[in-house]
C-alpha cells in the first residue's frame, strides 16, 4: 500500500439508490467488507434522476487519501460530467481516473484491489478488466 494511503473510489449513477446499492454490494463482496475509502455520487441534488458535478467533486474529496482516486460511471452523461471535471484540472483531487469499466463487476473488482493496496493504475486496471468476465 502506498504511504500515502488508499486509492479512493467514486460510483458515478444516474440514481442515487443505484450507486449507494451498487457500493453496498462491492463492500459485501469484498474480503474484510471493502476497507478502502468508496463514496456513492448519484442522482441530482434535488433527488432526481442525472448527474450532479457537485456530488462527484464532494464524493472524490471524501475519498481521497492521497494515492489517487478512481471514479466508475454508469452511462453517457455521467462519462461526461467526469471527463469535464477531469478537464479543468482543479476540481477533483490529484491522479484522478475514470475507469472504463463495467459499473458493478467494476466496482467490486476494483474495491478488491483497491483493498488489498493497489496503487492507483491496478485499481483501474482491475475494474477495466472486469469486461472480460464471463457469465456463461
Amino acid at each position: 500500500m502506498s504511504e500515502r494511503g488508499q486509492v479512493g473510489l467514486v460510483l458515478v449513477s444516474h440514481s442515487a439508490q443505484v450507486a449507494e446499492s451498487v457500493a453496498r454490494l462491492a463492500q459485501d463482496l469484498t474480503p474484510g467488507g471493502g476497507h478502502a475509502p468508496l463514496a456513492a455520487a448519484g442522482g441530482t441534488p434535488d433527488g432526481g434522476v442525472g448527474t450532479s458535478a457537485e456530488r462527484v467533486v464532494a464524493a472524490a474529496g471524501e475519498v481521497d487519501r492521497g494515492a489517487g482516486v478512481v471514479v466508475l460511471v454508469d452511462l453517457g452523461s455521467a462519462v461526461l460530467t467526469v471527463r469535464s471535471l477531469l478537464a479543468d484540472e482543479d476540481e477533483l483531487p490529484p491522479d484522478t481516473v475514470i475507469a472504463d469499466a463495467p459499473f458493478l463487476e467494476g466496482a467490486v473488482s476494483a474495491l478488491v484491489t483497491a483493498s488489498a493496496g493497489g496503487d492507483v493504475d491496478a485499481v483501474r486496471a482491475a475494474a477495466e478488466e472486469a469486461y472480460a468476465y464471463r457469465k456463461l
